[in-house]
């Protein structure tokens, strides 16, 4: 594709994942089955996804994120000294060997940070009940853009409740969204009583775009 150069390229039984360079900015972008997930020149949506949680977590010692992708989530949450650990679920085991290689700035090696590469639903459901102050989706584009098909029930009633559980109480729930979703914000509301729901403007590649964040108190 013209204007843009491979950095790193994988390919496994889900699809291609690619991580190329964008000639005109100099952005390191991340695509998955050519779908466009993201890229480092506009961090602000995981800035915010992880600001909003631990402002609504009275003690974030436990955070689970779901999706490393370049990091910008994680890198954020570890800038609160009051984070303990931070459990980071990724399904990609290319993604994570391309941080630990240094073919993208690593957030893995600080000591509060763990990988554990599976699915972000079985990773939450392997947690103790009332294990974690915060849990953090940022899996896919959200529910109407997913990167792949079989993440459509991570924005379901079914799977926000085993988040609920996992949850201690005073824990949150923080789900990130390209769009709005009436049926995530009803699925929180059903699942923990209230969503609290937050647009985020950002400039995407010179396009004014607005992202959202949705979130429910254990």
């Amino acid at each position: 594709m013209a204007g843009v150069s491979d950095v790193a390229r994988a390919v496994n039984g889900r699809g291609e994942l690619v991580l190329r360079r964008r000639e005109g900015d100099g952005a390191l972008e991340l695509r998955v089955n050519g779908v466009f997930v993201m890229d480092d020149r506009e961090t602000s949506s995981e800035a915010l996804l992880a600001s909003v949680a631990l402002a609504a977590v009275l003690r974030p010692e436990r955070v689970l994120v779901g999706g490393l992708g370049l990091g910008y989530t994680v890198r954020a949450l570890l800038t609160d000294q009051r984070v303990g650990e931070v459990l980071v679920a990724e399904i990609e085991p290319e993604l994570v060997q391309w941080m630990r290689d240094g073919v993208l700035p690593s957030v893995l090696d600080d000591q509060r940070v763990s990988v554990e590469v599976g699915d972000v639903r079985d990773v939450v459901a392997g947690q103790p009940a009332g294990s974690l102050d915060g849990i953090l989706l940022d899996v896919d584009n959200g529910p109407d853009f997913l990167v792949y098909n079989e993440n459509a029930v991570i924005y379901e009633s079914s799977f926000l409740a085993v988040c609920k559980d996992r949850l201690r109480p005073g824990g949150v729930l923080t789900v990130w969204s390209s769009s709005s979703s009436e049926p995530l914000q009803a699925a929180v509301q059903q699942v923990f009583g209230h969503c609290e729901v937050q647009p985020v403007p950002v400039n995407l590649q010179g396009r004014d775009e607005t992202y959202y964040v949705y979130q429910g108190n254990s």
